[in-house]
């Protein structure tokens, strides 16, 4: 039946998410966005220091508002001031998703960003002659030009996901290609050595995100919850894009126990939708479930400030990550949080101070993780689901004793940003030399 009904049905339709002018909590305010208050940014202008420095050219395939886009882009601004002449190549195997908001906002800053195509990519990376070409994404003919060039080329890892349905001569023929791997996590190097195996002589090393002090959150707690219209209500934030990868299905189906425990709980699922088809399946979950008026689905919004400032415990109950930049962003804004066993989780909830809970990942090892295997999943009963209830519940009603400017303080210390752009700058200046 569904085959016969399918070509009838129209697959791109948008999904419906919810409207920031429609109130949180029944009978409140519609949300305001209060004056943001956040620090200037700790990094230099991107112009070249002296007639020694070297040209980095950073690869990607996007420069819009994903978590990748925004470490690219911190890169970017932060490493002429170790003496880098940088610029940003979007490239693609297939066809880039071309220079959103970041990328408008890069080169608004003085930094050269360009999207020539695969066709004329090879002929600009010449022109420009790099000295180190560094690539955030999967994209091949990037490392073939480098290769030809004689130049190093590294890759940094961001999550395995690139790789997943590769098989492990594949990837370890890819490592013969790069003269560095970089994992962004302890696991994500864990997962690509399992892979990969021996990486012939491939530098594999792991370079945690910072935070980006431009990103925590600033905003009074009390002024934030006004905003949003909150009393006492208990606010569960996730803020993460509409996708498999995020398993929103079941975090909103988990979240129906933690209602029930919780009559003052409410979830909110900030992000942009980037697979309609699955985003319409959680919107209709959350319409027949009995809490609906308490989950709230709703689109990308920049004043994530107020959103962390507001909320009682961030959640993440993805199949994978990398790093997540959300989470470490919550937690350096002092909100305690739950997260799946993913890349980033173990490091980011080790900081020195209680300041959340680590669960199971959805599929129980998160090694070796495949596509199949997610899809397989997506609409089913998962094994973490008593866990995360468990601990959501747990976060929620004081089970971390640590204030938030003790969990704000040991993140952000944890995960300086200067020591994380000098690590990155200290592999490429290794490759140079």
């Amino acid at each position: 039946m569904r085959a016969a009904v399918r070509p009838l049905v129209r697959r791109n339709r948008p999904a419906a998410l919810d409207s920031w002018s429609l109130p949180l909590v029944a009978g409140g305010p519609v949300p305001t966005w209060p004056t943001a208050v956040a620090p200037p940014r700790a990094v230099t202008p991107p112009v070249r220091r002296s007639a020694s420095a070297a040209r980095c050219l950073l690869v990607t395939d996007t420069l819009d508002t994903g978590g990748v886009d925004e470490v690219v882009a911190f890169l970017a601004r932060s490493l002429p001031a170790h003496d880098f002449e940088v610029a940003v190549l979007l490239a693609s195997d297939a066809e880039t998703k071309g220079i959103g908001l970041i990328g408008r906002e890069l080169a608004e800053a003085g930094v050269e960003v360009v999207d020539p195509g695969p066709e004329q990519g090879p002929d600009w990376v010449r022109s420009w002659r790099p000295d180190v070409m560094y690539l955030h994404g999967g994209m091949q003919w990037p490392v073939s030009v480098a290769n030809d060039l004689g130049i190093p080329a590294a890759a940094v890892l961001h999550g395995m996901h690139d790789l997943f349905n590769l098989s492990d001569d594949e990837v370890a023929a890819r490592s013969l290609k790069l003269s560095a791997v970089v994992a962004v996590s302890e696991l994500v190097l864990e997962e690509y050595l399992h892979k990969a195996g021996d990486v012939h002589g491939t530098l594999a090393v792991t370079i945690p995100n910072g935070v980006d002090p431009a990103k925590v959150s600033r905003i009074d707690r009390r002024a934030a919850r006004s905003a949003l219209g909150l009393r006492d209500e208990i606010l569960f934030v996730c803020l993460a894009r509409h996708c498999l990868q995020k398993n929103t299905f079941a975090l909103v189906s988990a979240f129906e126990d933690v209602a029930g425990s919780l009559p003052n709980a409410h979830l909110l699922v900030a992000g942009r939708v980037d697979e309609a088809v699955y985003t319409r399946q959680v919107i209709g979950l959350r319409d027949r479930s009995a809490a609906a008026d308490r989950i709230h689905l709703r689109d990308n919004v920049q004043r994530v400030d107020v959103l962390l400032g507001a909320a009682d415990v961030f959640v993440l109950d993805s199949y994978f990550e990398g790093w997540s930049l959300a989470s470490m962003e919550a937690l350096a804004s002092g909100v305690p949080s739950v997260l799946s066993d993913v890349g980033g989780a173990r490091e980011q909830l080790d900081v020195g101070v209680p300041n959340g809970l680590l669960v199971p990942n959805p599929l129980g090892d998160p090694i070796g993780l495949t596509w199949d295997a997610m899809l397989r999943a997506r609409f089913r009963p998962q094994l973490n689901r008593e866990a995360l209830t468990g601990a959501l519940c747990a976060v929620a009603t004081g089970a971390i004793e640590s204030s938030r400017a003790e969990i704000a303080d040991a993140s952000l210390q944890a995960f300086r940003a200067d020591r994380s752009v000098a690590a990155h700058a200290g592999l490429l200046r290794t490759l140079l030399s």
